[in-house]
């Protein structure tokens, strides 16, 4: 089977973007892991698949992980979601909607280039995220191999887990980030952030993607750490996040008010692999 397909990546969080409109696609997990390996398929953190809605949707988006799993929402694959089917021909509106596992979203392409994600209300609810615990709390201390971590927990329609730090360079990332992804207190496991505030208006932030491993931008990711650094009185709220990758823009209101994010989608190259 001949697949044609996109290469893109959001500050450097990079994707497959595979139109399931044009061409009929269908894949298996070993099939999704070999497109993703960087040294024996394409490479990339996420394949995204482009499909017609089921519902009132402009279209349907699907994300799959470079393990080959399939997860709820990706912030920087959907801005490039939207670049991709503007650049495909496949819309001309400038703001659509879109069918995702956790969701309806509306990325809006901007002016300037950028594109604008509202990512829905974020949620607390130890059940909505889903994680285990007697009751909700804005700090939850969780046992984890000769240490026990603080975090946050909510879900951006992914789960995630953020992590408060005062050196973005000294973060245990690879380490830490695998055992809290793995807890059993998560059963659907989880994305884990490490934020370093700078200033009420500017973190640093590095993430652990469940599934992939840490990745040089997180959109989602960049939502949660500023949603919790605003619950805990220490975020205003509009926030540059600083990634490994560059910059996202995140604005959020308060409980009941969704998020805005902010950022580029860029497009890198487009092929044909055999599988």
């Amino acid at each position: 089977m001949k697949l044609k397909f996109t290469k893109m990546h959001g500050l450097g969080n990079d994707f497959i973007v595979i139109n399931g409109i044009t061409q009929k696609v269908t894949l298996d997990r070993e099939q999704l892991r070999f497109l993703a390996d960087r040294h024996f398929g394409i490479g990339c953190d996420q394949i995204l698949m482009v499909e017609k809605a089921t519902g009132n949707a402009d279209f349907r988006y699907r994300i799959f992980n470079a393990n080959g799993g399939e997860v709820e929402q990706c912030g920087n694959g959907a801005r490039c979601f939207v670049q991709y089917v503007h650049d495909y021909g496949l819309t001309k509106k400038n703001e659509i909607r879109i069918e995702t596992l956790s969701g309806v979203i509306t990325p809006k392409l901007e002016t300037n280039g950028e594109v604008t994600v509202n990512m829905g209300i974020p949620k607390f609810k130890p059940a909505e995220v889903p994680f285990i615990a007697p009751e909700q709390a804005s700090i939850y201390h969780l046992d984890i191999p000769n240490n026990q971590a603080k975090i946050s927990v909510l879900s951006i329609g992914n789960p995630h887990a953020v992590r408060i730090i005062e050196d973005i360079e000294q973060a245990p990332v690879a380490s830490e980030g695998a055992l809290i992804e793995a807890h059993p207190s998560f059963p659907n496991r989880v994305n884990v952030g490490y934020m370093q505030i700078l200033h009420r208006n500017h973190i640093k932030l590095r993430v652990y993607e469940r599934g992939t491993g840490e990745t040089l931008s997180c959109g989602t990711g960049a939502c949660a750490a500023v949603v919790a650094g605003i619950n805990l009185g220490l975020l205003d709220s509009e926030v540059t996040v600083s990634t490994r990758g560059g910059d996202l823009t995140i604005k959020w209101s308060g409980q009941n008010t969704p998020i805005l994010m902010t950022g580029p989608a860029i497009s890198v190259f487009e092929g044909e692999i055999n599988l």
